[in-house]
């Protein structure tokens, strides 16, 4: 009778069970090393994760303080032509009520109206100007604005009240003085109900504000009613419109305010409004996210070198292993699988443990500081992985060394 020779299939041999139980052997023999090998790998991981992370979560900060001014602050006012002569002409101009036309859009909180008054001829004094021995204070400009400016400037008052829209509607005279103006004309208290003159008209001061983040030129002059402007001052037209807006509704207010305050001609209307962040913002922010990911590169580069080394070393050490497996069967691209699923595992784990770390050092510096943590959990799960992918370069060498081996030499000791 004839013998015949029974198949055995290759994954009875070395399954894919096999090679991760000996990789795991391998990894687990040393665990003192283990953590050196990992360490690089988990510094420049950590570093990458925390110089994402807190780049955006200090984006966000600076964004909180960004638009605390600049993103919510939009203005308007009359287009202009250059004329023949050089001269600049206004194609219009904004109307009175503009500031209640502006707060019907969405996304615009406050409005107001804000205008330079040519006062020419007149001086504001705190004493009438017919009196020869009073000493006057000359140059203090007067400003014209509606009810609402001050909440659209962002002002403060510091004494007494602002105007209101009665004040307007009546031509009430009545003035706020800025805090610089204030001083200058010694108005020192407003609840004694003092009085300021332009030209030879009374004035009663009201109020004092302070702190008008949008438009700081307000602190010296001395600030009417839009009503009583047009009434004593001739005023004709609103010069400008200034809007408190919500971060983020500068483009689409932008696209709708000139229709709101000029249906039949809006482009007869200017309007500036925020677009987003400042270039010089994101160009900052680019910046040190550059250099700290190139340093977290450096430090990934070294968690590299230093799983290679530690691979090419276990090889050394495991000669006699790898002949003796050899001899028995394996072949060599199951040794070369080997060593390259335990160079991918150390490099995961340290892409996993410098993850975490990472993680926790932005958390960490986020509480400390009182910042709302920003972090995009999708990059931190490709950090993670990219420490498998440095494992899986890191050991290319160390498993062609080890799959080149002889099984003969091996055995007696050479490499």
């Amino acid at each position: 009778m004839t013998a015949v020779a029974q198949h055995v299939p290759r994954t009875d041999r070395f399954g894919a069970g096999d090679l991760l139980a000996e990789a795991a052997a391998g990894i687990g023999a040393r665990p003192g090393r283990l953590m050196l090998t990992i360490l690089g790998t988990v510094l420049g991981i950590a570093s990458v994760v925390v110089t994402v992370g807190l780049a955006q979560t200090a984006a966000g900060q600076i964004n909180k303080q960004f638009d605390a001014v600049a993103a919510t602050q939009g203005a308007a006012e009359a287009a202009t032509s250059r004329a023949a002569g050089g001269d600049e002409l206004a194609l219009g101009s904004l109307p009175w009520d503009a500031p209640a036309r502006a707060e019907r859009l969405n996304g615009v909180e406050a409005a107001g109206l804000v205008s330079e008054i040519e006062a020419e001829g007149l001086e504001v004094t705190a004493v009438p100007v017919h009196d020869p021995s009073a000493s006057r204070t000359a140059s203090t400009p007067v400003m014209a604005t509606s009810a609402g400016a001050l909440a659209a400037l962002d002002g403060r008052v510091v004494q007494g009240r602002y105007f209101d829209a009665g004040h307007d509607q009546r031509g009430d005279r009545v003035v706020v003085l800025g805090a610089d103006a204030a001083e200058r004309l010694g108005v020192v208290r407003v609840d004694r109900q003092p009085s300021i003159f332009i030209g030879e008209r009374a004035y009663q001061v009201i109020g004092v504000v302070d702190d008008v983040v949008r438009r700081t030129d307000l602190l010296s002059a001395v600030i009417l009613p839009n009503g009583t402007a047009r009434a004593d001052l001739g005023l004709t037209v609103p010069q400008e419109l200034h809007l408190h807006l919500q971060v983020g509704a500068g483009p689409v207010v932008g696209s709708q305010l000139p229709t709101a305050l000029s249906p039949d001609a809006p482009e007869a209307v200017k309007v500036a409004v925020p677009t987003g962040g400042s270039a010089v913002q994101r160009s900052v922010q680019a910046d040190i996210s550059a250099i700290f990911l190139a340093l977290g590169g450096v430090a990934l580069l070294i968690g590299g070198v230093g799983i290679a080394n530690v691979t090419l070393l276990s090889v050394l050490e495991r000669v006699g292993e790898i002949g003796l497996r050899r001899a028995l069967g394996a072949t060599r691209r199951q040794i070369a699988a080997q060593f390259m699923v335990e160079s991918v595992v150390v490099g995961m784990l340290g892409g996993l443990v410098g993850a975490a770390l990472g993680v926790a050092v932005v958390t960490a510096v986020s509480a400390a500081s009182r910042w709302t943590p920003i972090l995009d959990l999708r990059m931190v799960a490709v950090a993670a992985l990219s420490g498998g992918l440095i494992g899986l370069l890191a050991g290319l060498y160390p498993s062609m060394k080890a799959a080149s081996i002889e099984p003969i030499s091996a055995l007696r000791g050479g490499v």
